[in-house]
């Protein structure tokens, strides 16, 4: 199955917490759309740690932290899925 709608916004997506990857869902995928959701994850990974913000605004700083934390989150499963599979990445 292809990937829906366009794979960044669904990065910026998985950074947000408004989805997430698991290994059951990641099945749907062929290996080129897995390969394409990992470099834009990647992306998306790389944008927001370039965003400052000032350290005393707390809650930015949580949720910058958070975003990172789930966009690391999704490459390990994403890159743990292929691994499993013996999917070239």
């Amino acid at each position: 199955m292809a990937i829906a709608g366009n794979p960044k916004k669904l990065a910026q997506d998985i950074a947000k917490g408004f989805q997430s990857l698991s290994p059951p869902g990641l099945k749907k995928y062929k290996p080129a759309d897995l390969k394409i959701i990992l470099l834009n994850l990647t992306v998306v990974q790389r944008e927001v740690r370039q965003i400052q913000v000032p350290l005393d605004d707390i809650l930015l700083v949580k949720d910058k932290n958070m975003q990172i934390s789930r966009l690391n989150q999704a490459l390990m499963v994403l890159r743990s899925y292929c691994k499993k599979m013996r999917i070239p990445i």
